[in-house]
């Protein structure tokens, strides 16, 4: 588990590195199943495998959404015990269930940019805004190959213009709209270098992004976002998880789609 002191800092700056949770050959093992999915040659499919950034674009991030449903060594992360019980003490709330998960794998030399925004903004179906985000590197995450920066203290600026905060391209410096944010607040970027093998978390409502990848060297990670277990189905808008939602509007989102994950402890996974 985390220390209280752990627990303060990402209260106060909405995101931490953790813990490592996969070996060397652990992390490798989910690297190549993601290739396998990626290559559509996986037992099942996901519902998105796509370069995030359009085809023929100059630079790639591919994004895979949904690898759990196509590989059950990734079925099997989303239930990983120690993520769920890291999560559910930041999330401070005993039930977890998956909103969805999402691989962005940044090639080398060509990789390319995750402009700044926030996340929950992005997701119109589901309130309130207190998800908390699982990010494991499947090979070390550094400044060279295009680790996620993050901004401390920002996710208690509440939404901002429906996430994207725009982003210097030369610098790569957040450059939001200063008439949409509070008075005398400080905006710092900070690189969250992760290791292989090591979870970060941070807040729905953090703002964060990553630059270019043009290293000799991939950035391979899967994030899952996790809701606590009140979150509800209010559609504002469309998402690609529309088609699976099997609730009401204003109910609890839960079903086959929504795994709970955690409830007051480990919950066992079903392939079925």
């Amino acid at each position: 588990m985390l220390t209280e002191a752990q627990v303060q800092d990402f209260r106060e700056n909405g995101f931490i590195v953790g813990p490592r949770i996969y070996t060397d050959a652990e992390a490798d093992e989910l690297r190549e199943r993601m290739f396998t999915v990626h290559h559509g040659k996986s037992q099942g499919s996901a519902e998105a495998n796509r370069n995030l950034l359009g085809d023929g674009a100059d630079r790639v991030v591919i994004q895979i959404v949904n690898i759990w449903e196509a590989d059950d060594l990734f079925r099997k992360h989303v239930y990983n015990e120690k993520i769920c019980a890291l999560t559910a003490q930041l999330i401070g709330y005993p039930v977890l269930r998956v909103w969805h998960d999402q691989v962005q794998y940044k090639p080398p030399k060509v990789g390319g940019p995750t402009n700044w925004h926030q996340d929950h903004p992005y997701w119109p179906i589901i309130q309130p805004a207190e998800l908390i985000s699982a990010w494991t590197a499947l090979d070390d995450a550094t400044i060279e190959n295009g680790c996620m920066w993050m901004v401390p203290g920002s996710h208690k600026w509440g939404p901002h213009k429906g996430g994207t905060i725009g982003t210097d391209d030369a610098t790569f410096e957040p450059t939001p709209d200063l008439d949409a944010l509070p008075n005398g607040i400080k905006i710092q970027r900070v690189p969250c270098e992760v290791k292989k093998g090591q979870v970060m978390f941070h807040h729905c409502l953090t703002w964060h992004g990553s630059p270019n990848n043009n290293s000799d060297r991939g950035r391979p990670a899967i994030a899952v976002h996790y809701m606590p277990g009140y979150t509800r189905f209010e559609p504002n808008g469309a998402h690609l998880m529309d088609k699976r939602v099997e609730v009401k509007p204003g109910e609890i989102l839960q079903g086959k789609y929504f795994p709970t994950v955690w409830d007051n402890g480990p919950v066992a996974h079903c392939d079925s």
